[in-house]
This record gives structure tokens, sequence and C-alpha cells, in this order.
């Protein structure tokens, strides 16, 4: 059943994990689907209603081009997912583990790089994409985010560029909420990406999400006519795989995790 026929979405950081099994998710409802990333090969064949093409979300220009293409080729947007992110990257330099570094030894280019390559991204591409859908007076942009914004994971940046993110989406809900426009932000749990299956051996994952689990709640998100009571909130996956009625890939049923768990 085709929920999200002739709904167009765009999904930013899509080239892998998290950002992939959304958009392989929505494309399988029927949405139309535009895919951005830094390492996407647009010379790829497109497939199941999915159109990839590159674009740096850090560089306001790319973004700008990304959205103008979408309008004009489809005049609409009706989904927005900001998953691109950055700050990942070097998490070992010169052979120390600098992630888990207290705040005051950590490398500041992290600092710029999650907030220019993530908050601001997603920022910047709600910006953007908001006057489409408040002429629509329609639209869902969801923010992923996660709980580190809550509760101390990995390092302070971390936790302040996630918790900067769950302010902004529900700063955005309320500027959009008198258009019809709902935002949230989305909490994943545990996810099969590529990266954490490589290092499979030192995490349990009997709890844990394929990319394309977070893509249903995307789905069940999408085609909730009353999703606007939902709006402003931090949602999680697995919550809304227990009121929406999907499982995973595998047919199990993540358990939603509570803050004291996490």
């Amino acid at each position: 059943m085709e929920k999200l026929k002739d709904k167009v979405a765009l999904v930013t950081g899509a080239s892998r994990g998290v950002g992939k099994g959304i958009a392989l998710e929505l494309a399988e409802a029927g949405a139309i689907v535009y895919v951005t990333g830094r390492s996407l090969n647009e010379s790829q064949p497109n497939d199941k209603n999915i159109i990839a093409f590159k674009c740096d979300h850090s560089d306001d220009d790319q973004t700008r081009a990304a959205l103008a293409r979408i309008q004009s080729e489809q005049g609409r947007l009706d989904i927005l997912v900001n998953n691109v992110w950055g700050g990942y990257e070097n998490m070992v330099e010169d052979g120390q583990f600098t992630w888990e570094f207290p705040f005051w030894q950590q490398p500041l280019w992290r600092w710029d790089a999650m907030f220019q390559a993530g908050v601001r991204a997603f920022f910047v591409t709600s910006q953007l994409a908001a006057p489409i859908m408040v002429a629509q007076k329609s639209g869902l942009i969801v923010n992923i985010s996660f709980w580190a914004a809550q509760k101390f994971i990995g390092n302070v940046i971390y936790g302040v560029s996630k918790a900067a993110t769950d302010k902004m989406s529900a700063d955005m809900a309320h500027d959009l909420l008198e258009h019809q426009v709902s935002v949230v932000s989305l909490y994943p749990g545990l996810v099969r990406t590529e990266k954490v299956m490589e290092s499979a051996e030192w995490f349990d994952l009997s709890n844990s999400e394929s990319p394309e689990f977070i893509g249903r709640a995307l789905v069940g998100l999408a085609s909730d006519a009353k999703r606007l009571e939902k709006t402003g909130q931090v949602l999680i996956a697995a919550a809304l795989a227990r009121e929406y009625g999907f499982t995973d890939t595998d047919g199990k049923s993540p358990r939603p995790l509570i803050l004291a768990e996490v």
C-alpha cells in the first residue's frame, strides 16, 4: 500500500546509515524521495522513486540549489528529514580517542563541525523548505536527534548540539503551527548502521534497530492525519512503532528506551 503516493520528500545525508534507511522506506511507501550527500555519485541510476544528488549542506549555496531544484521539478515538498551531521570524523587523532575527552581537551573543530554541518545545516534547510510548506498549508519537518540532548553521552559538544536541535524543533513548531506544518525531533535507538556493524562485537545488539526501522517511523508519522498534535515534541522511533503497529525488518519490535536506561 503506497501510503505516501504523490508526496515529495527530501532526506539529507542519505548516502548511508539512518538517512539511507529512511529514504528507502519513504520510497517504498510511494513518495518521490530526493536524497543528498557529500559522497553521492549522481551518475548512478536512481531507483524506487529515489533521486540522489551531491550536496554539502555546510555550503548554503548548495543547499539553496537543492531546494530550488526540488521546487522546480515537483512544485511541492511534503517531508523534510534533516539527518546530515558533522563532527563524527576523526574520533581518533594522533593515536588518541578524543571523542570522550573532557570539554577542555576537545578539539575545537568538532564544535564547528557539529554546529556548521549539523545544527546550522538543519536550520538553513528548514528555513528554505518552510516557505514551500507554508504555501501548501501542510508539511512535516523531522530533525534526527538523540538522547545526548537530555543526558551526558560522549562529550559536551555532542550534548549541546543535540540539545540545540531539540530546542530548534520546538521553536520552529511554534512558528509553523498556524500554517499546519509539523516539526519534531526523532530519536533512534542503537541503529545497525555500517559503522556499528563494523564493530558489532563491541555492541549489545539485542535491542538494536535497522536503518529501515527509522524509515518506517517516518512513514507512520507522515501518514498520520493527526500528526500536528505531536508538533514540537521529541519522539522515540520504537514508541512510534508501537503506536503505528509496525515492526523492524527482521519482524522484531525493539523496546522503546527511557532516559534512565540510556
